[in-house]
C-alpha cells in the first residue's frame, strides 16, 4: 500500500479536500486503485451532533456513517463508496484506547499519548486503507490522507506524531507528503510572497514531517522566481513544486496538476513510476469546457435555515450543478432565507420581506432542502404554497417533503392546526411525528440512518420513471421524524400521491402531486449519491421540469435524441450514457477565487 499525506498550512481554507480528491483523480487515471481518508482532529466522535454553522454540512454514507463534508468531495471525485471509518476523529481514537483500557487491553501500563494513541492511529490508518471502496475485491493501489486544520493546531498534534512515526515505519517509496499552502499576493507591493510558505513549512519539518511535494495556492501561477525561492528556503525539488491557482471552474484542478505533472512526481516519490501510465482525462477537459460554456441560466430557488453559509448544503449545490450541467443550462442559485418569507418578518424588517418574496417569485424551480429546529419552518411552508398553487417546479428533500405535506394537510383538508410534532407538540393534527425507534435522550447517531430502500408502489409516478421505472431504489436516510401512517389515507383521497414507501409499507419515502407539472417530496437525500456525469434522477427532474424540458427525460423513447455534446463525448441528459459516468472534480471549497462552476445571490 501507498500512502499520499495532504497537510496544510498558513490559513484554512485553501482546498486541502480538493487537491486530495484532484490527487486521487490524477491517480485512478494513471490506472490506479485509489482509497481516501479523511482526519479530523476535533473531539467529536463523528459529524452527525455539529451545527452546518460550524463545519458545514453532515455528509451521510451508506452505512449511516455522519461524516465530514470532505468525504463527499472524496466520493464525488473518484466514484467511490466509503465507509464511517474512513472518517478519524479525536473522539472516535481516544474513545477506542479508553474502550480497551476499561477491558484491560493495557494492564499495568499507564496508557499515554505516546505510545498508545499515536499506535492507534497508524492502526487504523492501516486497517480502513485496506477496505474496498470502488466495488472491486481487493485493497486499493494508493491511500490519500487529507489532515484536516492546520499544520501547528494545538489538536493535531497527536495526528502529527503518529504521521511522523507512520511514515517512517512504512519506510521511503511508500509514504509522500503533499503540503498544500498560501503564496498571497500583497496589494501594496504586487509580487508573490513566499515568507508564509516557508514559515509553515519549517513548521511542518520542526514537527517530523517533510513535504515532498508543495502545492501552492495563488490568485495566479507562480512565477519562475518564485519558485526558485522555495525550493531554495523550503528543500523541495523546483519540478515538486505546483500552483493551483484560480480558474473560473472547479473541474480545471486536476487538469492543472496533470499539466504540471503532478503525477510524475508523485509516481517517482512513490516508486510507482515504472507501472503508471499517462492519465487520460479527456471526459474531465470535455466537461470542463462544456460547463465554462454554458449561457442559458436555469434559476432555483434554494429556500432554507442555513442560507448564509453555502458549505451547509454543499451536496445539494453539487447535485443541482450536475444536473443542470446535464441539461445543458447554466445554474443560478438564489439563496432565499426561509425566515424571511416569514409574516413576522414583514412587520419586523419589510425590506428584507419584499427582497425575500421578489427572489422566490422570480425563479424558475424551487428546492427546500432538510434541516432540523423550527426557525424557518412556516417560511419553508409558504414557500412550498407558493410553487403549489402557481405550477412552479418543486422538491423537497427530507424536512423539505415534511413541510409540504403539513402545507397540503393545512390548504387542501383545511387541518390549520396541522403540524409535525418536532415543532408543535400537541397539535391536534400531528401530519409528521417522531419515529418509534428513535431516542429521546441521545442525539448522536439515533436517527434513521444510511442507505435504505424504497418501493414504488405507484408506476406510472414521474419520480419512478425518473428512475428508470424500477422496483425499489436505494438511497441515503437522515431523519427522525416521519409522515403519520394514520393521516395517509386522508391525505391520499385529497390527491397527495405516495409514490415510494419502505419494506414495510408504513413508511412514506416519496410524495407527489399528480396535478402537477412537478412536485416531489423525498424523505432521503437523493443529493449524496449524485455525481458528475450520473446526476441524481430528482434532481434532474427539477432541472428539466424548470427548463420545461421534463417529457424528453421521462420519456426513455426519446433519450436518444437528447444527446449534450461536449466537444470529444456525448453526455445524454438522462445520465444513460455509459461513456460519461466517472468522477469529475467536484468541490466548491476553494476559497480566494477559485469558482465553483454556479452563479449564486
Amino acid at each position: 500500500m501507498k500512502y499520499v499525506l495532504v497537510t496544510g498550512g498558513v490559513v484554512s481554507g485553501l482546498g486541502k479536500g480538493v487537491t486530495a480528491s484532484s490527487i486521487g483523480v490524477l491517480l485512478k487515471a494513471c490506472g490506479l486503485r485509489v482509497t481516501s481518508i479523511k482526519i479530523d482532529p476535533y473531539l467529536n466522535t463523528d459529524a452527525g451532533t455539529m451545527s452546518p454553522f460550524e463545519h458545514g454540512e453532515v455528509f451521510v454514507l451508506d452505512d449511516g456513517g455522519e461524516v465530514d463534508l470532505d468525504l463527499g468531495n472524496y466520493e464525488r471525485f473518484l466514484d467511490i463508496k466509503l465507509t464511517r471509518d474512513n472518517n478519524i476523529t479525536t473522539g472516535k481514537i481516544y474513545q477506542h484506547v479508553i474502550a480497551k483500557e476499561r477491558k484491560g487491553d493495557y494492564l499495568g501500563n499507564t496508557v499515554q499519548v505516546v505510545p498508545h494513541i499515536t499506535d492507534a492511529i497508524q492502526k487504523w490508518i492501516e486497517r480502513v486503507a485496506m477496505i474496498p471502496v470502488d466495488g472491486e475485491e481487493g485493497s486499493a493501489d494508493v491511500c490519500v490522507i487529507e489532515l484536516g486544520g492546520t499544520i501547528g493546531d494545538i489538536e493535531s498534534a497527536p495526528f502529527i506524531e503518529a504521521l511522523g512515526q507512520f511514515s517512517y515505519r512504512v519506510g521511503a517509496g511508500n509514504f509522500c507528503l503533499v503540503h498544500v499552502s498560501l503564496v498571497p499576493v500583497l496589494n501594496v507591493v504586487g509580487e508573490q510572497k513566499t515568507k508564509p510558505t516557508q514559515h509553515s513549512v519549517r513548521g511542518l519539518r520542526g514537527l517530523g514531517l517533510t513535504p515532498d511535494i508543495l502545492a501552492c495556492r495563488s490568485t495566479k501561477a507562480l512565477e519562475d522566481n518564485v519558485k526558485e525561492k522555495l525550493a531554495q528556503f523550503c528543500h523541495v525539488p523546483l519540478e515538486y513544486i505546483f500552483t493551483l491557482y484560480d480558474v473560473p471552474n472547479i473541474w480545471h484542478i486536476p487538469l492543472l496538476l496533470k499539466d504540471q505533472k503532478a503525477h510524475l512526481a508523485i509516481s517517482k516519490v512513490l516508486n510507482l513510476a515504472s507501472i503508471v501510465k499517462e492519465p487520460s482525462l479527456v471526459e474531465w477537459t470535455s466537461r470542463a469546457e462544456l460547463c465554462d460554456n454554458l449561457h442559458v441560466p436555469v434559476r432555483i430557488a434554494v429556500v432554507g435555515k442555513y442560507t448564509g453559509l453555502s458549505d451547509a448544503y454543499l451536496s445539494v449545490l453539487k447535485a443541482l450543478l450536475h444536473a443542470s450541467v446535464a441539461c445543458r443550462k447554466k445554474l443560478v442559485v438564489d439563496w432565499v432565507p426561509a425566515c424571511d418569507l416569514e409574516k413576522e418578518t414583514e412587520k419586523e424588517n419589510p425590506d428584507a420581506y419584499k427582497a425575500a418574496w421578489k427572489l422566490l417569485k422570480g425563479v424558475d424551480g424551487v428546492l427546500v432542502p432538510g434541516g432540523f429546529g423550527d426557525r424557518g419552518v412556516e417560511g419553508k411552508i409558504l414557500a412550498a404554497k407558493y410553487a403549489r398553487e402557481n405550477k412552479i417546479p418543486f422538491l423537497g428533500i427530507c424536512l423539505g417533503m415534511q413541510i409540504a405535506v403539513i402545507e397540503f394537510a393545512r390548504s387542501v383538508l383545511c387541518l390549520q392546526d396541522a403540524n409535525s410534532t418536532e415543532f408543535k407538540p400537541d397539535t391536534k393534527h400531528p401530519c409528521i411525528i417522531f419515529m418509534p425507534e428513535g431516542s429521546r435522550t441521545h442525539m448522536g447517531g439515533t436517527m434513521r440512518l444510511g442507505s435504505r430502500k424504497s418501493f414504488f408502489n405507484v408506476k406510472d409516478s414521474k419520480s419512478a420513471k425518473l428512475y428508470g421505472n424500477k422496483n425499489f431504489v436505494d438511497e441515503r436516510h437522515r431523519h427522525r421524524y416521519e409522515v403519520n401512517p394514520d393521516m395517509v389515507e386522508r391525505l391520499e383521497k385529497a390527491g397527495l400521491s405516495f409514490a415510494a414507501k419502505d419494506e414495510s409499507g408504513k413508511r412514506m419515502e416519496i410524495i407527489e402531486l399528480p396535478s402537477h407539472p412537478f412536485f416531489i417530496g423525498a424523505q432521503f437525500h437523493p443529493e449524496f449519491k449524485s455525481r458528475p456525469g450520473k446526476a441524481s434522477p430528482l434532481f434532474l427532474g427539477l432541472i428539466a421540469a424548470s427548463c420545461r424540458e421534463l417529457e424528453t427525460v421521462l420519456n426513455p423513447a426519446s433519450a436518444h435524441q437528447n444527446v449534450i455534446s461536449n466537444g470529444t463525448k456525448n453526455v445524454f441528459v438522462n445520465g444513460a450514457s455509459k461513456k460519461a459516468t466517472n468522477g469529475l472534480a467536484d468541490d466548491v471549497r476553494y476559497n480566494n477565487g477559485f469558482c465553483n462552476g454556479l452563479y449564486t445571490r
